[in-house]
């Protein structure tokens, strides 16, 4: 582990304003987030607030919010977000070093959105391979050392069997010393031995089991029979 904690402080706040509106944002400044295992994920649907989270949590620790390594400062104008400006951090013991100083340092900000560019500029040259293959990449190359590794829904570039890649290239980072915080849709990926799941909503923030998970039942229902689904949603 490298950090035990994650918080934010703030005084006052307007609850109708951005990020404060949001419900997993305003139990961060109220209690504060640990991290219980070295993989956390996040999960919730769109607009519930985790890439809110994971993207200041990158911020906090300093990562490029435009997706990135430790060593890439900063390849766009754009600021820190109001909340990854106020994000700190409690070391874990292994991770005091790391934490205090910035040479000792080392991530990796992984975001779907920016991923092609955040590779390219890191030597990767993801226009010779697919999307997918560009993500395997990143984690054949720079997923390797102790760190603090953040990722936003890598999934979107990735197959079934690309996912289940990636769960065998997380578990050989935490066995190298690495702490990984992922937002995701996948229930695949949540379903690593060991992780800590935290569903993310109207509720705020709430650990929860696997088979506890909303997508997880979802997917389940779904695949049982498609048409239960679908039957709402076409003509």
């Amino acid at each position: 582990m490298i950090v035990e904690r994650a918080y934010a402080h703030l005084a006052s706040y307007d609850e109708a304003a951005w990020p404060w509106s949001v419900p997993c944002v305003r139990q961060l400044l109220d209690e504060g987030l640990r991290f219980t295992a070295p993989v956390t994920f996040l999960v919730g649907e769109n607009g519930s607030g985790k890439s809110t989270l994971v993207e200041a949590l990158a911020e906090g620790f300093g990562l490029d919010s435009y997706g990135g390594s430790h060593d890439w400062k900063y390849a766009s104008p754009r600021g820190k977000s109001l909340l990854g400006e106020l994000m700190r951090f409690d070391a874990a013991p292994r991770g005091r070093r790391m934490a205090t100083s910035w040479a000792a340092r080392k991530g990796f900000f992984l975001r779907a959105e920016t991923a092609l560019d955040a590779l390219d500029r890191e030597g990767f040259a993801p226009d010779s391979v697919s999307h997918g293959e560009g993500f395997l990449a990143a984690f054949r190359g720079k997923f390797r050392h102790a760190g603090l590794y953040v990722m936003d829904e890598p999934e979107a570039a990735l197959s079934f069997s690309s996912c289940l890649e990636l769960i065998g290239h997380v578990d050989q980072l935490v066995k190298a010393g690495g702490q990984i915080i992922c937002a995701t849709h996948s229930p695949l990926l949540t379903a690593l031995p060991g992780a800590d799941i935290v569903e993310v909503g109207e509720h705020g923030m709430r650990r929860v089991g696997w088979s506890e998970l909303g997508v997880v039942d979802h997917w389940r229902r779904y695949l049982a029979d498609p048409q239960a689904y679908l039957r709402h949603i076409l003509d």
